[in-house]
């Protein structure tokens, strides 16, 4: 680092690490509320010609933090976890009372016993339990389900011509697949759905949906130590690395939500780009394009998680030409790093082939059910398409509309008409 940019870093103007420090709560802005629902990408680019390619933000509930939205700092924070942990034990706003464990943001940020809250030896002891039993998962027959379940929500709606797909397809069949995997019953799926999403969502029933969860994870653990089956939480508790009763439950929490709203955020961005594109409509029918190429794109330009959850520096440190400092939070801008000037000048280029993205995180906290997700979606789109001749969307593209939380940008709706 050159002397100049020592001074400007560490000057009387320099950036001081706090977010809060660059103003009052009212000049920051916030990811969340009635703007940030409706134009997160229009937040993104103002912070960017603000601040750089690192932005200080307002989480739920005023919380200061970091939003990291240039692709490289994305890459560094998430490649170098002995500078930027997951560990939020170390978080200074959390640490000395500031944030309360109550906090509607505590089921996304604060620490809790699985694999994402740790780094080094305890996080390879619990990510190699989860990859395992998501590997041997995945070889027993995901697809199969996938396809039982499609139909099964498609037969619901078939016989009238027209279906919402977010509401009756996209929101259900990643988490009702889940629920063969884990090993639970289907009911359960339908009861979780609204949990999973309302925790990403946030505000004040996001800690009340992260119980509900978790009481009804911990109750298959149980039922899993005396019947023992071929399933992911079978897998947990059997492991060698030994995880322990809190252990195996925060880790299917983890898979559920993970696995669930990603997925079924993905699946329905993928059939929107479909559906207003005929050129890729009729690629898929004709089998001259694939689904996963479809699936690239929407990785690129509406990744499922907007934003990801979070880093906190281990000491003080310089990122896009800010001063953090050591226990400050950090968000990470996965949508405004993919879509970054610096490294895709022209969003319009076809990415095609560029498996680049941030939408899978990267460093040692890579998503590790990939195989999973992409079994789910082939199968979801293929099985529609098949079932459903004359599939048309029921609107004009510029009617849907997307709802923002902090953390991801969903479909509102996606209206289809088809043939009976």
């Amino acid at each position: 680092m050159t002397d100049q940019t020592d001074q400007t870093l560490n000057g009387p103007d320099a950036p001081r690490g706090c977010p809060v420090a660059h103003g009052s709560g009212d000049d920051l802005t916030r990811l969340y509320g009635p703007d940030a629902a409706t134009d997160p990408r229009g937040i993104y680019e103002r912070l960017r010609e603000q601040h750089g390619s690192v932005a200080p933000v307002l989480l739920e509930g005023d919380v200061p933090a970091w939003l990291v939205l240039g692709y490289r700092d994305n890459r560094r924070v998430l490649d170098s976890p002995r500078q930027f942990s997951r560990d939020a034990r170390i978080w200074r706003d959390w640490r000395e009372g500031r944030v309360a464990d109550t906090s509607p943001i505590m089921p996304m940020v604060g620490w809790r016993p699985d694999c994402v809250s740790q780094d080094g030896e305890p996080h390879r002891r619990l990510r190699g339990a989860v990859t395992d039993g998501l590997l041997a998962a995945a070889g027993r027959g995901v697809r199969r389900h996938a396809t039982y379940f499609a139909n099964k929500q498609i037969d619901a709606f078939a016989d009238t011509g027209r279906a919402d797909l977010v509401a009756d397809y996209a929101e259900y069949l990643p988490m009702l697949v889940l629920t063969r995997i884990l090993g639970l019953p289907a009911a359960d799926g339908n009861r979780l759905v609204e949990s999973s999403a309302q925790v990403l969502k946030g505000g004040e029933d996001a800690l009340l949906h992260n119980d509900r969860i978790i009481e009804i994870l911990g109750e298959l653990a149980e039922r899993k130590r005396a019947e023992p089956g071929s399933d992911f939480t079978t897998a947990l508790i059997e492991h060698p690395a030994g995880l322990d009763a809190e252990e195996v439950v925060m880790h299917l929490r983890l898979v559920l939500i993970a696995a669930h709203t990603t997925t079924s955020n993905l699946l329905a961005r993928v059939l929107q780009r479909i559906l207003t594109d005929a050129s890729r409509l009729s690629g898929l029918v004709s089998g001259q394009l694939t689904v996963s190429a479809v699936v690239e794109e929407v990785m690129w330009d509406t990744p499922p998680l907007a934003v990801l959850p979070g880093r906190f520096a281990t000491a003080d440190l310089e990122l896009g030409g800010h001063r953090i400092e050591e226990g400050d939070l950090l968000v990470l801008g996965l949508t405004a790093g993919n879509v970054d000037p610096e490294v895709r000048p022209d969003a319009g280029v076809s990415v095609q082939g560029n498996q680049s993205h941030l939408a899978f995180s990267s460093g040692p906290h890579e998503c590790p059910g990939q195989s999973i997700g992409q079994a789910i979606l082939e199968v979801g789109v293929d099985v529609l398409l098949h079932r459903l001749p004359g599939l048309r969307l029921g609107v004009v593209a510029e009617d849907l509309t997307s709802t923002a939380s902090t953390w991801e940008s969903r479909l509102d709706c996606l209206p289809v008409e088809f043939a009976v």
